[in-house]
């Protein structure tokens, strides 16, 4: 097995066993830090991809190539599970299947798409418009298609609920797992009631065991505030901070630049940086202490 498919067993074990909280990474010295705080995947926020490393708004500017190195440079030096946000698959339903075999080929264990029209917006904003349910179908259909790792994860997200209603939000969700999707990420859900609901709307009559359901745990946006352990005991296998960690440390960023630019020293905050032994310890890096001079 490759290592990217290690991966994806892994992480089809984990979950069938319990809920599993992915953090966001934003670059790839982020995503060493998730693993080394004890989390058991990672995720790769479209956003963070966009906001982070290229600096311009989350609407589609971002390229397949762009999204594999990032995501590759973020499986080299990690060993857990990671998804990626893969927009709308970047064109068409061949455009699709190909970013499926360029994900599974950079190590990851999965990604989401979404039923946005290209160019799509934040899933939390207005103004999004949604493709029709038979062509996303045919883009999921093409995407299962496309893996070699059966293991490899496909969430199909549905942005139904900002745009039409609840009830197509169920619809399209059904519509994709049939057409091959693994589980479904119901994006933007309104209040705690929404979320159980949906989960009780996807659980077919007489199944074995539920499906795969996706929450996403972002800030400022419409879904509210439950902790992982609530989103569990409502049927959701997966939760995810996509941006958490970005804007923690951008908002570190601001203050620092501030008092900066105010006292022209870094002396006064200090206690806030990670020191440099800190650092080294993250990245792996073993550096020989001076030698005494003779």
């Amino acid at each position: 097995m490759t290592p990217g498919a290690v991966r994806s067993a892994k992480l089809r074990k984990l979950l069938d066993s319990h809920t599993v909280v992915m953090p966001g990474a934003f670059n790839a010295l982020t995503a060493r830090a998730i693993e080394r705080a004890g989390f058991e995947a990672i995720y790769l926020s479209g956003a963070t991809l966009a906001n982070g490393l290229l600096g311009v708004p989350d609407v589609g500017l971002t390229t397949l190539s762009e999204a594999t190195l990032h995501a590759t440079r973020c499986a080299a030096v990690t060993s857990i599970p990671i998804i990626s946000d893969a927009d709308t698959g970047f064109g068409g339903s061949e455009n699709a299947a190909r970013t499926v075999e360029e994900f599974e080929r950079a190590g990851l264990s999965g990604l989401h798409l979404e039923d946005q029209e290209f160019p799509k917006r934040c899933g939390h904003l207005a103004g999004k418009s949604l493709v029709s349910r038979e062509e996303f179908v045919e883009k999921i259909a093409a995407a299962a298609a496309a893996r070699h790792d059966p293991n490899f994860l496909l969430i199909a997200r549905t942005d139904a609920r900002g745009v039409t209603n609840y009830d197509d939000a169920v619809l399209r969700a059904h519509a994709y797992l049939k057409a091959g999707a693994d589980a479904i990420f119901p994006e933007a859900l309104e209040g705690r009631e929404e979320f159980v609901r949906f989960a009780r709307d996807m659980t077919p009559a007489g199944a074995s065991r539920p499906i795969p359901l996706l929450a996403n745990m972002t800030e400022f946006g419409k879904t509210p505030y439950l902790s992982a352990a609530e989103f569990a005991e409502l049927g959701y296998r997966m939760v995810i901070f996509p941006v958490t960690l970005m804007r923690c440390a951008m908002k570190a960023v601001e203050h620092a630049l501030g008092e900066l630019k105010q006292h022209g020293t870094q002396k006064h905050f200090l206690d806030r940086m990670q020191t440099r032994q800190e650092l080294y310890e993250l990245l792996g890096y073993s550096v020989a202490p001076p030698t005494a001079p003779r």
